[in-house]
């Protein structure tokens, strides 16, 4: 039990990673790919590819109504490879398509998050090597000279 616990933690913790795979979440527990298919679906009552999708979907849900952000922005934040795939999931889990999900949603609460600061928040950005302090190139070449 204790080895299924790591395994959903790591899902918990690295789900909008869109590399997370069954093989390495597997091997958070330590077992073999169908044996911890198994194990996961008889413990948890869904198989580990369910409980991903549905978290990445649960927080799609928390974007699109907090976010001001496109459906393709959404669907990559939350570790889904393609538009379609999102899509269709999405409206297989909740009844609606993104779009639809979001007009439904929006305007029931406050105002949406500006998609910079999400996706920000999110780490979409790549940070520059060194950040804003770090010394121009040759800088410390002229101080040693």
């Amino acid at each position: 039990m204790r080895q299924l616990r790591r395994a959903k933690d790591a899902m918990d913790r690295d789900w909008a990673d869109p590399d997370l795979d069954l093989a390495a979440v597997a091997a958070h527990a330590g077992y073999s790919r169908f044996h911890f298919i198994r194990a996961f679906k008889e413990t948890y009552g869904e198989t580990p590819g369910q409980y991903l999708s549905r978290r990445r979907i649960e927080r799609a849900e928390d974007l699109l109504r907090s976010a001001d952000l496109a459906v393709t922005e959404v669907c990559f934040l939350v570790g889904f490879a393609g538009v379609g795939t999102f899509s269709a999931t999405f409206k297989r889990r909740t009844g609606l398509t993104p779009g639809e999900y979001r007009a439904k949603h929006v305007g029931r609460g406050t105002a949406l998050i500006p998609g910079c600061y999400a996706l920000l928040w999110a780490g979409a950005f790549p940070s520059r090597a060194g950040g804003p302090d770090a010394p121009a190139a040759g800088a410390e070449q002229d101080r040693n000279s």
